[in-house]
């Protein structure tokens, strides 16, 4: 019989250890993750059972009458056992549209989780999304690169990492997050008017929570740093959380000796590199040179979806 009831603090345990087992979970979903801006989601999470064995896990924020795949994660969605089947996927969206109408929400919106991230296949959701008729209504486009079959880069960017090696340009593992979100926050407010995500204090404090799984690693000159990259861990993917070049940095080829580095010396061992996305309001502008300089790494497209629900 299957069941699903809502998120309590007693649960993280279980919570944290059913995430490590799953067959798409990551860093994201564990509760100490999550929960670092706990003050800006009303957390609305759900477990689902079958009879007293956890089968998945629904990390979910609520706003007003919207149930949410938590919109504080990048992907989310059920996070599945490895023993989900299809047809309990189906009983598992009946049991969510109960929950969401006995809880007087209006709509679900539910984001996958991106194919790279699967241990093992984990799609069934999308199978159940598809037969209750829910509406792709946002994609974001990604760029990976297969590690194993890769790509060549292009020819400028073969250029752009040997001008950046003769330029002295050094990569390596650093810890000092203070100083590299300080030259993120200058190019984001150069270019964007806009600012990180996370504060310094913030990704200073998961990387001490997360220390196998959040890394910096930055570009330097005579030992001054010129940019480098946050980069995000998982069992098959290192996704490039944040990416940021000081001026000269950009100018010298800062980014590109630390990405080749990344690709060839550092993620040895996983399926993909993830660069992140390259649109805007809500998948429908592409930023068309940004997504090319992924691509010239050898990167092509992972999408992530958002949709939404009836209940």
């Amino acid at each position: 019989m299957i069941s699903i009831r809502r998120y309590i603090d007693a649960d993280k345990k279980q919570w944290d250890e059913f995430v490590t087992a799953s067959r798409n979970g990551t860093m994201l979903f564990y509760r100490d993750y999550m929960e670092y801006h706990r003050d800006r989601f009303r957390d609305h999470s759900l477990l689902v059972y079958d009879q007293a064995q956890l089968i998945a896990v629904f990390p979910a924020n609520e706003v007003d009458d919207l149930l949410a795949s938590h919109q504080g994660l990048t992907y989310g969605g059920f996070i599945i056992g490895r023993e989900m089947r299809t047809g309990v996927m189906l009983e598992a969206f009946r049991l969510l549209r109960e929950h969401a109408s006995n809880n007087s929400f209006k709509k679900i919106l539910y984001k996958a989780v991106p194919h790279i991230y699967h241990r093992q296949p984990a799609e069934e959701d999308l199978y159940a999304l598809f037969v209750n008729d829910a509406k792709l209504v946002r994609r974001d486009i990604s760029t990976t690169i297969l590690l194993a079959n890769r790509l060549s880069y292009s020819k400028g960017r073969k250029w752009a990492v040997n001008k950046g090696r003769k330029a002295g340009i050094k990569a390596r593992p650093s810890v000092d997050f203070a100083a590299f979100m300080r030259i993120g926050e200058e190019q984001l407010l150069r270019k964007h008017n806009c600012r990180p995500v996370h504060t310094a204090a913030e990704i200073e404090a998961l990387a001490k929570r997360f220390p196998d799984n959040i890394r910096l690693f930055s570009a330097t000159k005579n030992e001054e740093v010129l940019g480098g990259v946050i980069a995000y861990q998982s069992e098959t993917v290192v996704h490039a959380q944040y990416i940021a070049a000081t001026q000269a940095g950009m100018e010298c080829g800062a980014l590109d000796v630390v990405i080749d580095y990344l690709l060839n010396e550092h993620s040895v061992g996983r399926r993909y590199f993830d660069f992140g996305i390259s649109c805007t309001q809500g998948g429908r502008q592409l930023d068309v040179n940004l997504i090319g300089n992924k691509e010239s790494f050898g990167g092509r497209a992972t999408v992530y979806d958002f949709y939404e629900l009836s209940v």
